[in-house]
């Protein structure tokens, strides 16, 4: 009886709220004689291809999004308000999104932008017609689009009067996108313009300006097409030919770095010596002006700037410098100030403005899942931006990760420290070799203990590397050194010898690492916070002991044939692990987002090793991962939890894992999400003829049976400078059940978690 009652409950509330929702009207609040604007549609007449997604941009008035087949909760919430302005009132409106009232007059102004948006991309001569349906209060607008006339590129003369710039543009012309064939249009042709600018100004022409260019193009006579003419003359656009001067190449005259947030009065320093400073330091003929008292090295200072007295003047050399200055991450702002001191010279101040040096930050996550198992995983990190006066990061990090469950005694505790020093600069190679970013080098030394039910075990870790990026968009981190030293002890022979599997049996016994990493990232936006639609790409290796196993012949073996360093069998294994993840912003503020990850990880231990060590291996389920499991109580395939941990351990050596989130906003700094995850861990083989390990491999006919799927909903809580977040995962799909869940089972053990986290899971 109960079983069928419940999803018939379900059933009913679910379609009374759908009922109530879709019975809201989203125009009753809207007064007569005006109507909400429903739809936007374009309709290019003369070609069914064109994108008009292009389009869209330039209307001046857009309808409210929609989400769910054309529908729009948020707008009939919108619609409950009773226009008494009282406490009900306010709160729908707060909640709610009102709707947009169609204006007449902006449907003019977005024709007139169609139309110049037509011709600035080579459309002459466009139309652009509209037709407006209004009924029950909702109006919809068409934009009926004729395209005008394009002319292809037939011929293309540059024309220098200035001979001193003639081997500039010969020489530019190569990579220019102005080529025949090509369609004549102001976007190409103002596109063209700044690429050129560009490239004269970094060969030394401080004055030269875009508007320096003259454009000629002739759609008379050669029918059909079009002949261009490109001058570059001595005087602007808008003079005239007798205001006609040389251009002239320009040098860096004085150079002046002045580490000091309030010095805007003073302009550029002609002479710096003008004005009481706490000191001057002068640096290869830069002066280094500490107005207060010196919060970083003026030789550090004087090697980041790339801008050298004397030199010809460049716009690499000023942006390189502002980059190399940003990535410090020590200035809250850098402003690189230019002044014309005379006929040829140009005089540069750079002003750096320190941001606050040192601080904490604190991490916490904390999940409950089920079967009533809490994690807590505490962190706090101190950080110092510049440790000895050079731009030395300097990070001292404590964490933990403690699972248990209330009336048990059973506890798995973890506890790690960790230390890292990054120096800005490249050792061992010369600073000159890096004028356009500015490379670390990267020392770590960390300590993890560990004390589980079933053994103890200690690991220390050391890296040396090397991190830099290109145009803040390719980011590179190369490690020649890694080592790993792990040690077990307390390992429980019940446990041990629970452990049937000969792959397990060799994940847990003491090892040494000897190897060496690297990981790319790509990222269009590398701010901290993106403001619109992104996409970042993370690719990270390891593989350890190759340089070790050239020395096989001189090391001792154990029983197992394993060699040995100190006494330890070395790890010798390629891991790698790949995500790519992107997040579609839109709505009012892009403050909507639909966010999408794609994860894969596979490990391949071989020579010197039969398995991965346990802590390489992969693990799903928590907070970032498939969110209706706790950490690490997810597979590997469809095989059952090991009963040999107490607490969950699940690992293996192949992990794909998929989620895809939708974020919007609540009320005042409160977000919610709508989440699915998807994924598992498996092993690529077989280590033993037993039921469990047969489950656990992964095969191609049982590859989608063993998927694992969990969905849920989560609260955030954005307050700038941290973001909290709480999800409740349901699991949807048990690849050890072979089953759905159904809802009537929600809230049953092994069928949900709760997440706690700092920051987005991805």
């Amino acid at each position: 009886m109960h079983k069928k009652t419940g999803p018939s409950l379900i059933t009913a509330v679910t379609a009374l709220l759908l009922a109530l929702f879709a019975s809201c009207s989203t125009v009753r609040i809207i007064p007569d004689g005006q109507s909400r604007l429903k739809q936007n549609k374009i309709k290019v007449l003369n070609d069914k291809k064109y994108p008009v997604s292009g389009i869209q941009p330039y209307l001046k008035q857009k309808p409210n999004s929609y989400y769910f087949f054309g529908w729009n909760p948020f707008l009939s919430v919108y619609n409950w308000s009773n226009g008494k302005g009282d406490g009900w009132d306010r709160f729908v409106k707060k909640l709610g999104v009102a709707p947009v009232i169609y204006d007449s007059s902006l449907v003019e102004s977005s024709k007139r932008n169609i139309y110049d948006h037509l011709e600035y991309n080579g459309y002459y001569n466009s139309s652009v017609s509209d037709s407006v349906y209004t009924k029950n209060k909702k109006t919809t607008v068409t934009y009926n689009i004729t395209l005008g006339k394009r002319y292809p590129l037939d011929k293309i003369e540059y024309i220098v009067n200035d001979k001193s710039l003639d081997s500039i543009i010969t020489y530019s012309q190569r990579n220019s996108a102005i080529k025949k064939g090509e369609y004549l249009s102001e976007k190409l042709l103002s596109a063209e313009e700044q690429r050129m600018t560009e490239i004269i100004r970094n060969h030394g022409y401080y004055a030269f300006d875009r508007s320096y260019f003259h454009f000629e193009a002739d759609t008379f006579s050669n029918k059909g097409a079009a002949n261009l003419k490109i001058y570059l003359k001595n005087y602007r656009r808008n003079e005239n030919p007798e205001d006609s001067v040389p251009h002239v190449k320009y040098y860096f005259r004085n150079v002046n770095i002045i580490s000091n947030p309030n010095l805007t009065d003073y302009g550029i320093y002609e002479d710096p010596f003008d004005f009481l400073v706490f000191d001057t330091v002068g640096i290869n003929g830069t002066n280094v002006i500490f107005w207060e008292k010196p919060v970083m090295k003026a030789r550090v200072l004087a090697n980041t700037n790339s801008i050298a007295p004397g030199a010809l003047y460049s716009e690499s050399a000023i942006r390189s410098t502002y980059n190399r200055f940003t990535s410090m991450r020590f200035f809250s702002s850098v402003n690189i100030q230019l002044d014309k001191a005379d006929s040829n010279l140009v005089d540069c101040g750079i002003t750096l403005s320190p941001s606050k040096r040192q601080g904490y930050k604190i991490n916490f996550e904390m999940s409950i899942n089920s079967t009533g198992l809490f994690g807590v995983s505490p962190e706090i990190a101190y950080y110092n931006k510049s440790l000895f006066g050079g731009g030395e990061w300097f990070d001292l990090s404590f964490m933990g990760n403690f699972q248990f469950k209330f009336n048990d005694p059973v506890r798995s505790n973890e506890f790690g420290v960790s230390a890292s020093l990054s120096l800005p600069k490249f050792l061992f190679l010369p600073n000159r070799l890096f004028k356009r970013t500015l490379p670390r080098t990267e020392l770590s030394l960390s300590y993890n203990y560990q004390s589980r039910p079933e053994y103890t075990r200690n690991i220390i870790s050391a890296t040396y590397g090397y991190t830099w990026n290109v145009r803040n968009r390719f980011f590179y981190r190369i490690n020649p050194i890694q080592i790993n030293i792990v040690k077990l002890a307390d390992l429980s022979e019940a446990f041990f010898e629970s452990l049937r599997d000969p792959y397990l049996r060799n994940s847990y016994q003491n090892h040494f690492d000897l190897g060496l990493g690297a990981s790319f990232y790509y990222t269009t936006d590398a701010s901290a916070n993106p403001k619109n639609s992104y996409f970042y790409l993370r690719w990270q290796n390891d593989i350890a002991g190759n340089l070790m196993s050239a020395f096989n012949r001189y090391m001792k073996t154990d029983a197992s044939g394993h060699r040995l360093v100190w006494e330890t069998p070395y790890s010798q294994y390629y891991r790698t692990e790949v995500s790519a993840v992107y997040t579609w912003k839109f709505g009012k503020d892009n403050r909507q987002a639909v966010a999408a990850r794609v994860l894969a990880g596979v490990g391949i231990p071989y020579g010197n090793s039969n398995a991965l060590p346990f802590e390489k291996q992969f693990w799903a389920g928590g907070a970032n991962s498939l969110r209706g499991w706790a950490a690490k109580s997810v597979g590997p395939g469809m095989a059952p939890a090991d009963s040999s941990f107490r607490i969950p351990n699940q690992t293996g050596d192949f992990r794909l894992e998929a989620n895809i989130e939708y974020r919007f906003p609540i009320v005042w700094k409160f977000a919610g999400g709508i989440f699915v995850d998807a994924g598992n861990i498996w092993n690529l083989r077989k280590s033993s003829d037993s039921e469990s390990a047969r489950l656990g491999q992964i095969k191609a006919e049982t590859f989608l049976s063993s998927i694992a799927v969990s969905y849920g909903i989560g609260l955030r809580l954005d307050l700038d400078f941290v973001l909290m977040r709480i999800d409740l995962g349901m699991v949807g799909f048990d690849p050890r059940k072979q089953s759905w869940i159904h809802p009537r089972d929600w809230f049953r053990p092994g069928t949900y978690a709760v997440q706690f986290g700092v920051g987005y899971p991805f």
